[in-house]
C-alpha cells in the first residue's frame, strides 16, 4: 500500500533528529525500505517534495534519506511507485485539511501531509517518527479518516 511519508521520517534515517534512538533509527530505515517497495503519494503542486528537497540531499547521500529522495525523484513518474493527488492551498492551510476546532492548532507545515492523505481515495497512512503533534491530534485525525503510523514506539509522547 502507498504512503505518505512525513519529512522527520527521511531526517531521522539520516541521523539528523536529536530525539530518535537507535530502535527509531533502525525501524524509519526499514520503513524506508518498505515504502521503495510499495510507493508513496505525492502532491501535483511538489508541497512535499520541496520540504524533502529542503531537508535532504537529492544527490542520495550520505544518508538513507538522502536515498529515500533520490529514490522519490527516479520514480515520481511510475505510477506503480508514485501517486499524485491535487491539494488546495487555502488561507495557510489546504480545503482537504479538516475543520474541526481540536486541529486548529495542528502545525501548518504538516498539513499538507493530512491533505494528500485525505485526497487520494485510498486514504493512505501518513508516516511520522519522531513529530509529537501527530501524537497530540491522532484522535481528532482518527475522526476525519487520516492514519498515522507512529514508527517509532518508543518515542516518549505525552499527553501534557
Amino acid at each position: 500500500m502507498k504512503v505518505v511519508v512525513d519529512t522527520n521520517v527521511a531526517v531521522v534515517t539520516n541521523g539528523g533528529s536529536q530525539q530518535a534512538t537507535p530502535a527509531c533509527v533502525v525501524a524509519c530505515n526499514q520503513r524506508l525500505n518498505r515504502v521503495q517497495k510499495e510507493g508513496i503519494v505525492l502532491d501535483e503542486s511538489w508541497h512535499i517534495l520541496r520540504e524533502y528537497m529542503r531537508n535532504l540531499r537529492s544527490d542520495g547521500e550520505p544518508g538513507v534519506g538522502d536515498e529515500f529522495l533520490k529514490w522519490v525523484l527516479t520514480i515520481k513518474a511510475d505510477p506503480r511507485f508514485c501517486a499524485w493527488v491535487h491539494i488546495n492551498p487555502q488561507n495557510g492551510s489546504y480545503a482537504e485539511f479538516p475543520s474541526d476546532p481540536e486541529l486548529a492548532s495542528f502545525d501548518p507545515s504538516d498539513r499538507k501531509f493530512v491533505a494528500v492523505a485525505l485526497a487520494h481515495p485510498d486514504r493512505p497512512p501518513i508516516l511520522n517518527a519522531t513529530d509529537s503533534d501527530w501524537w497530540h491530534h491522532r484522535d481528532a485525525l482518527a475522526r476525519h479518516g487520516v492514519t498515522v503510523d507512529f514508527i517509532c514506539p518508543d518515542m516518549p509522547f505525552s499527553e501534557t
